[in-house]
């Protein structure tokens, strides 16, 4: 399944057992020998909630919390009659998320072709409240409030701010703005997203993104993810982004943004200080794989 290009290898564990989740990644995320993903996400029973996400990175690493894998767990979960709810629960390693899913036929986009009017088009994720207190993300920051306009040091690359706002939203990301579309479009991030990635200053490592603003309520951004390299889509990124931007008075606090893989709707909520995010999920196939 993916999410904005954002895909992964979901496997149901209400029927089957994952021993090795690392190294089972590892193996389905690579695009010449195995299936070729992102990574991998478990969908478990959980004592707490409707249902328990686990999701690892191409390189194996466990990661606390996946957007638009989340979007994707909650599609499968409805379209394959797990839970008849519109509404529930997922346990994360960053908290409980609330999940809300819209049906085709809910959008009045009832289709007679691929999707039945009773599948999943698109889901809402209360992505919770940002976290900006410096040793939370974590980073290494000299304001024990919040992290705005932090130089790194890291080497300047054409039209990329030097400053980052550190934010995360279960995982640490880093958001640098970039002057132009075509220079944002144009970034080789593969030459020095692993520098951003592995920073001194973020022990957990960080994702880093890069984004232009195109007016207040619209944004172009694309990933560097630890652990996966470029993604299409990053759904922890796309919410950090958001906040980002608002704390540095950029853009309004619902905006649409625009991903490699599609665009998502983000809305940072004043009443609650919760970031809901709102965008497709898509189930591609199902299989059998071999593996030992």
């Amino acid at each position: 399944m993916h999410g904005c290009g954002n895909d992964y290898v979901y496997v149901n564990c209400f029927e089957q057992h994952v021993a090795e989740p690392e190294r089972l990644s590892q193996f389905v995320s690579d695009r010449h020998f195995g299936i070729g993903s992102d990574g991998l996400v478990l969908i478990m029973p959980s004592e707490t909630c409707d249902f328990r996400m686990r999701m690892f990175n191409a390189d194996g690493s466990e990661a606390q919390m996946c957007g638009n894998a989340s979007r994707c767990v909650a599609k499968y979960c409805y379209d394959h009659k797990l839970t008849r709810k519109k509404e529930f629960t997922l346990e994360t390693l960053a908290g409980v998320k609330v999940l809300t899913v819209y049906t085709y036929a809910d959008l009045g986009q009832i289709s007679g072709g691929l999707e039945a009017g009773d599948k999943v088009a698109k889901v809402t994720v209360n992505m919770g409240e940002p976290i900006l207190r410096p040793a939370d993300i974590p980073v290494v920051c000299d304001d024990a409030d919040r992290c705005v306009a932090m130089n790194l040091g890291l080497p300047q690359v054409e039209g990329v701010s030097a400053e980052c706002t550190a934010v995360s939203m279960g995982n640490p990301h880093a958001v640098y703005f970039v002057d132009t579309l075509d220079r944002v479009n144009g970034l080789e991030l593969e030459k020095f997203g692993p520098q951003y990635e592995n920073h001194k200053a973020f022990p957990a490592r960080v994702n880093s993104e890069f984004v232009h603003i195109i007016n207040n309520t619209h944004a172009r951004m694309r990933v560097w993810e630890r652990g996966s390299g470029e993604t299409w889509a990053c759904g922890t990124g796309s919410c950090a982004t958001l906040v980002a931007c608002v704390l540095n008075g950029k853009t309004d606090r619902h905006i649409q943004l625009d991903l490699n893989g599609g665009t998502l709707d983000l809305n940072w909520d004043e009443a609650t200080n919760c970031v809901f995010m709102t965008g497709p999920a898509t189930e591609v196939f199902s299989g059998t794989m071999e593996w030992q």
